[in-house]
C-alpha cells in the first residue's frame, strides 16, 4: 500500500532510523528469575540483579545505581558468568525501601558511558520513573501467574431451564435470545435475555475444552439494570441469576474442574437503589448519610450518572462495612464454602477520589490487606483505563487492567485501515502505527511499574466495554489470530471476553454484549481452534507463563521477541501482514536451532540464519530447553 491510499498512516517511531537497532545487540534486564534472584524479598532482604551484555558490546565495567531514602549510591557489579555470546554481571542489592529502584551503568564500548533502565539503553540521564524496581510488599497468590481469564456477562452466556420460572423484575425489558441487542438510550441496559448462574454451569465443558483456568464473572449483585454496576445490595445474590445458592453451585462446579471464580465489585459508588442509599437519603442523620459524597443538598454520582452515587471513603463506617467486617462486602464473598477466588474491582482508578480528596492508594492497601487476612491466596486486581503506573506499584492491586500498556498498543496496530472506533470516551478514532511503536508503547508503560505488576495484569484485547476484537480487525479475520498470539504469549495475564473465541462482534461495548451463540454453525471453527492451540501453547510453556520478555525484532508489521526462562525460551513471531523475511543470526539466540514449534510452522535455518517468514497475518511459537 502506498502512502497516498486512503488509511494508510507512517509511523512516527520509525523516523531517525530507530527501527533497525539491532535489539539483539543491546544488554539487557528485566524483573523475571533469570535476572533478579528472589522477586518477593522482605524489607532488608539482599538481592542478586543481573544484566546480560552482548561480547560484542565490549563492556568494561557495570556499576548498579541505586536511591535508597531517595540519595543516589552506587554497588559495583562482578562477572558473574560468560558464554559464547554474552557476558553475566551481578550485584548484591540491600532492599533497604519497600520499593527499591535501581538502573544500570555501563563503562567502555563507542560511547563510555551508558545507563540501562526498564525502556533501554540511554546516552544521557533520564528521570526516574522507568527504573527497574524490587519491592517488598509479598507475592501475589502463585496461581495467578499461570491463569487464563475468561470473562462473562451472566446476562448474555447462557440461560439454565429454571430461568422460566423466575419472575421479570419491573424494571426490565424481556428478549429472546436470538434477538439482536437493542441500543436506543431507553432500553439498552434494561433489556434482560435471561442468562444465569446455572447456564454458565451448563456450558462449562466449553471452557475446559478451551483451556481456560479462571472465570470472572461481571456483577452478581441485584440492580436494575442488566449490567448490574448499580447494586442495590452487596449482601445477596440477584435471584433474576438464580440466588446464592446458584453462585455456590457454579463456583463448586467451577472448582470441581479446576477452575476458579473471579468476582467484580464496585468500590467507587453503589446505585441510587442500594438499601445504604436508600437510609442515606431518607435519613439525614443515618450514618449511612457519611457514605456518599453531598453538595448544595444533593448528592455526587459518579461522571454525574445520578443512578450511580459515588462512595465517600472518609467515613470510617463505609470501610468497616465494605473492608473490615468479617461479613462485609470483600471479606464474605471470598471466604465460606464456596468462595470466591478473588476480586475485580470495577473504577478502581476513581476509588476515593474526590477533588481534594485522594485516598485511592490507601483504599487498595487496605482492600488487599482485608483479602490477605481472610483468604491469603486471593487474587485482586483494578480496572484502570489509562495510565496506570502510579496506582499500581505492588503494594496495593495486585495488578491492574492492561488497557494502556496492551490493549491500546494492540489496536493500533491490528485496527481496520478504513475504520476505527473511539476508545472508552476519546474524541478521536484510534490511529494505526507501525510494531516500532507497539513495542515502544509497551515497554515504556511496563518500565514504570514493579515486574510483579506486569506479570499479574489482565492482557486484553477487549472486554465487555469496548470494541470487539473481530470488529476491530474488520474484513480479515486471520488478525484476530494475531492478536491472541500476543495475548497468549506477552508477559501478564490474558484475560478474553466470552464470544471472542468463536469471532463475535460489536462496534462497542453495549454491542458487543450479545447472547453466546450456542448453535456451532455460527462459529467460526479455524479461531476457535487459533484460541485453543495458543492456551495449549501457554500453559504448556513455562517461558510463556514465567519467562522475561526480550525484543528482538520490530518494524511496521512484524513483531519478534523472546520469553526466557531459566529452563526454557520461547521465540515469538507476529505478523499483521505479508512482509519481508526477518533475517537474525542463530548463534546470537544459543539452541534456537534445536527448538519445536509449539504454534505455527517453525523458523528456516539454514548456515547459522534464521528467518522468519510471514505470506500474511500469522503466528509462530517456537520454544527449546535450556541446556547449562
Amino acid at each position: 500500500m502506498s502512502s497516498s491510499e486512503p488509511g494508510h498512516h507512517v509511523d512516527p517511531a520509525r523516523t531517525g532510523g530507530s527501527t533497525h537497532r539491532d535489539l539483539l545487540a543491546q544488554p539487557h534486564h528485566d524483573g523475571s528469575a533469570l535476572y533478579v534472584s528472589n522477586p518477593y524479598p522482605a524489607l532488608g532482604e539482599t538481592v542478586t540483579v543481573r544484566v546480560r551484555v552482548p561480547r560484542g558490546a565490549d563492556v568494561t565495567a557495570v556499576h548498579v545505581r541505586l536511591t535508597p531514602d531517595a540519595e543516589p549510591s552506587f554497588v559495583d557489579a562482578v562477572v558473574e558468568k560468560q558464554t559464547a555470546t554474552d557476558t553475566w554481571w551481578a550485584a548484591d542489592v540491600v532492599v533497604h525501601n519497600p520499593v527499591t529502584n535501581y538502573r544500570f551503568i555501563l563503562e567502555g564500548g563507542p560511547t563510555a558511558y551508558q545507563w540501562l533502565n526498564g525502556t533501554g539503553l540511554h546516552l544521557r540521564d533520564v528521570p526516574d520513573a522507568a527504573d527497574f524496581r524490587i519491592t517488598a510488599f509479598g507475592a501475589p497468590p502463585a496461581w495467578a501467574g499461570d491463569a487464563v481469564v475468561y470473562q462473562v456477562f451472566p446476562d448474555r452466556f447462557g440461560r439454565s431451564a429454571a430461568q422460566d420460572d423466575r419472575e421479570v423484575p419491573e424494571w426490565a425489558v424481556p428478549m429472546q435470545w436470538d434477538e439482536p441487542v437493542r441500543l436506543e438510550p431507553d432500553v439498552i441496559a434494561t433489556q434482560l435475555y435471561g442468562g444465569d448462574l446455572d447456564g454458565i454451569v451448563e456450558h462449562l465443558d466449553h471452557l475446559e475444552r478451551l483451556g481456560v483456568s479462571v472465570l470472572y464473572l461481571t456483577p452478581f449483585f441485584p440492580a436494575r439494570s442488566n449490567h448490574r454496576y448499580d447494586a442495590s445490595s452487596f449482601d445477596r445474590v440477584d435471584p433474576v441469576l438464580g440466588g446464592d445458592e446458584a453462585l455456590a453451585r457454579l463456583v463448586d462446579a467451577c472448582h470441581e474442574r479446576g477452575i476458579r471464580v473471579l468476582g467484580d465489585f464496585t468500590t467507587n459508588h453503589t446505585g441510587d437503589a442500594h438499601e445504604w442509599f436508600v437510609r442515606a437519603h431518607q435519613d439525614p442523620e443515618s450514618e449511612e448519610r457519611g457514605y456518599y459524597f453531598w453538595e448544595d443538598g444533593d448528592y455526587v454520582s459518579w461522571l454525574g450518572v445520578k443512578s450511580l452515587p459515588k462512595l465517600n471513603y472518609e467515613s470510617e463506617g463505609l470501610r468497616r462495612r465494605v473492608f473490615d467486617d468479617p461479613d462485609g462486602v470483600v471479606r464474605h464473598w471470598i471466604t465460606g464454602d464456596s468462595p470466591l477466588d478473588g476480586w475485580r474491582v470495577d473504577v478502581a482508578n476513581m476509588t476515593g477520589r474526590y477533588r481534594g480528596q485522594d485516598l485511592n492508594g490507601e483504599l487498595a492497601r487496605q482492600m488487599r490487606g482485608a483479602m490477605q487476612q481472610a483468604a491469603p491466596d486471593a487474587l485482586l486486581v483494578g480496572e484502570h483505563c489509562h495510565d496506570y503506573t502510579q496506582d499500581a506499584q505492588g503494594d496495593g492491586w495486585h495488578g491492574v487492567m492492561n488497557y494502556a500498556g496492551f490493549t491500546r498498543p494492540v489496536w493500533t496496530w491490528l485496527r481496520d485501515r478504513g475504520h476505527a472506533p473511539k476508545f472508552l470516551g476519546s474524541p478521536l478514532m484510534v490511529p494505526r502505527l507501525g510494531g516500532h511503536s507497539v513495542m515502544e508503547t509497551m515497554r515504556e508503560f511496563a518500565a514504570m511499574v514493579p515486574w510483579s505488576t506486569v506479570r499479574h495484569s489482565f492482557n486484553l484485547v477487549g472486554s465487555h466495554d469496548t470494541t470487539r476484537i473481530r470488529t476491530l480487525v474488520g474484513d480479515d479475520a486471520r488478525q484476530v489470530e494475531v492478536a491472541a498470539g500476543l495475548l497468549f504469549t506477552l508477559p501478564g495475564i490474558p484475560m478474553f471476553t466470552y464470544g471472542d473465541e468463536v469471532g463475535m462482534e460489536g462496534e462497542f461495548g453495549e454491542d458487543g454484549r450479545r447472547p453466546m451463540p450456542w448453535d456451532e454453525q455460527r462459529w467460526d471453527s479455524s479461531l476457535l481452534e487459533a484460541y485453543r492451540g495458543l492456551i495449549a501453547a501457554r500453559r504448556g510453556s513455562v517461558a510463556l507463563r514465567e519467562g522475561g520478555l526480550r525484543w528482538v525484532h520490530a518494524d511496521d508489521d512484524a513483531l519478534v521477541f523472546l520469553r526466557e526462562s531459566p529452563t526454557e525460551v520461547a521465540l515469538v513471531h507476529c505478523a499483521r501482514h505479508a512482509h519481508e523475511p526477518v533475517t537474525l543470526d542463530a548463534s546470537r539466540i544459543p539452541g534456537v536451532e534445536g527448538g519445536e514449534a509449539k504454534y505455527g510452522d517453525a523458523p528456516e535455518f539454514d548456515g547459522g540464519r534464521m528467518t522468519l517468514r510471514a505470506p500474511g497475518p500469522q503466528v509462530r511459537v517456537w520454544t527449546w530447553t535450556v541446556s547449562e
